[in-house]
């Protein structure tokens, strides 16, 4: 699978709209992925900034050092204003779930998910193997890797789905810059009416 992270010219992310945490989803790919894991009933932008809140109140973001630290304290790391998620303490123990797998099954490297992975079907089905990570979020994702980052083996798009589709603004994997992120914000939300619209109308 082409698209090694680090091995291409160092990407140029925006999504969490601020230089330093964007400069460190760039380059650690356990920083993106626990990112993503974040991006859930909270704003995109500040689920993303919140990788570098961990590393710098942790001191890194070494998988197995967050995966061996006592949970209660981390925990508390994650739950300190400004929390790194709505609901920081349940998050922290999902972020040690997954540095936990990527130490036990990646050799403490994130990127061999994908970069090992023979086609898409397979980092798909590894990506929806990682705590909280649903089919959706695996696919959105998988397109945000394939986008920004390179990663396109033969059929991504169509293995992928909608997410991949380009000129789309469905997702985090679409934003580039801060009208991208309020193009998303606003598809996003239309989407949730249409859901709640159609429900009602299920309803009745």
């Amino acid at each position: 699978m082409s698209g090694r992270l680090g091995a291409m010219a160092s990407p140029q992310l925006q999504i969490a709209q601020d230089e330093t945490a964007d400069a460190l989803l760039a380059t650690d790919p356990f920083a993106l992925l626990t990112g993503m894991l974040l991006d859930q009933q909270f704003p995109m932008e500040r689920a993303f900034a919140g990788p570098a809140k961990i590393k710098e109140r942790f001191g890194g973001l070494d998988p197995a050092a967050i995966a061996a630290a006592d949970p209660e304290e981390f925990a508390d790391l994650c739950a300190t204003p400004p929390a790194v998620h709505r609901y920081g303490r349940s998050m922290a123990g999902r972020i040690q779930s997954l540095a936990t797998i990527v130490r036990d099954e990646y050799d403490g490297r994130a990127e061999r998910i994908w970069t090992t992975a023979a086609d898409t079907t397979q980092l798909l089905a590894r990506l929806k193997a990682l705590p909280g990570f649903g089919d959706q979020k695996a696919r959105i994702f998988a397109a945000l890797l394939g986008k920004q980052l390179g990663v396109r083996p033969d059929g991504w798009r169509e293995a992928i789905g909608p997410y991949a589709e380009e000129g789309s603004h469905r997702s985090v994997a679409d934003v580039v810059d801060e009208t991208s992120l309020l193009e998303v914000r606003e598809y996003k939300k239309a989407a949730k009416a249409r859901a709640k619209a159609e429900k009602a109308a299920k309803g009745t």
